[in-house]
């Protein structure tokens, strides 16, 4: 039998709790140039990290790492890893597009006074993990959600964040000195904001929209009562 000293209420949020969670989804933006130059204090900090952690994870495997970077000398190291890849990106796209790409701001990575970069030990609970059985890819998964929770609490904050994605593994983790079996999941950018776009960045500068969700929700079965 269930100790029910172990067990918490279940009640809806009020209006107002629940009106703020949506807001924060709804408003958060993925923050490429806003950014103010004040530092986010360590208390603050805290709680984001707090939030990251308290992140649903499979098999409570809490896999995660957080890696803060604060100085200007190792953020612009990092700044020139994106570079380079950046550089390289362009020609993967086609020529009608390539314009596009090298107009869009795409980090704030020597703008924003944070880093953090996020991390995944695949090791961290042994060969059988609960809930990995079969599908070796939850342990990344259950990253992802911590930078979800991060994203979010920021947005509560007042904070914007950016996600950064265009890095060569291997020469963040040679700056950042990341074991090489410890996967990058993600590498973010954080600062105080006053102003979000309306829309996503991406949306608003014309690189694609927002699809209807009535095109995405299937009724029991793939395509179903599409």
């Amino acid at each position: 039998m269930q100790n029910k000293s172990m067990l918490a209420p279940a009640e809806p949020f009020s209006k107002q709790e629940r009106d703020a969670v949506y807001k924060a989804i709804h408003t958060r933006r993925d923050v490429r140039d806003q950014f103010l130059p004040d530092p986010i204090p360590d208390d603050v900090v805290e709680r984001l990290l707090e939030a990251a952690h308290h992140a649903p994870s499979v098999g409570f495997m809490q896999p995660w790492n957080f890696i803060t970077i604060r100085e200007q000398a190792d953020r612009e190291r990092v700044w020139q890893a994106f570079s380079s890849a950046n550089d390289e990106a362009v020609s993967m796209f086609p020529k009608n597009r390539q314009s596009k790409y090298k107009s869009l701001k795409l980090e704030g990575i020597r703008k924003a006074p944070l880093n953090i970069c996020v991390t995944c030990d695949r090791a961290r609970n042994g060969d059988v993990v609960l809930g990995r059985t079969h599908n070796s890819n939850m342990d990344l998964y259950s990253t992802v959600c911590a930078v979800q929770n991060l994203w979010l609490a920021a947005r509560a904050e007042g904070i914007g964040m950016g996600w950064v994605s265009i890095f060569r593994d291997a020469d963040l983790k040679g700056i950042l000195e990341i074991p090489s079996q410890i996967e990058i999941v993600a590498y973010l950018c954080l600062g105080y904001v006053d102003q979000l776009y309306s829309r996503p960045e991406l949306e608003v500068k014309g690189w694609n929209k927002r699809m209807p969700l009535k095109d995405l929700v299937f009724k029991g079965k793939w395509r179903g009562n599409s």
